[in-house]
């Protein structure tokens, strides 16, 4: 299940949040419950402006911080 997340500005109250980019679910607005982004089958469909994509860790960060829990 690859997807990006984006981080969204309400179009309400300008809020930024985070959002996956193949939302199964209607996200709403922490502060206000606005919808920032809709299910669509596949990509999601933004009600806000997309400001940012948040890059995902690579594999070799995910190892690493695995191996310092198990310390």
């Amino acid at each position: 299940m690859a997807g990006n997340f984006y981080t969204v500005q309400c179009p309400d109250c300008d809020n930024e949040q985070i959002v996956f980019g193949k939302a199964a679910t209607e996200v709403a607005c922490a502060v206000c419950g606005a919808t920032l982004a809709r299910p669509t089958g596949g990509d999601a469909e933004f009600e806000g402006e997309v400001t940012d994509t948040v890059e995902r860790r690579s594999a070799s960060s995910v190892q690493s911080d695995d191996s310092v829990e198990a310390r």
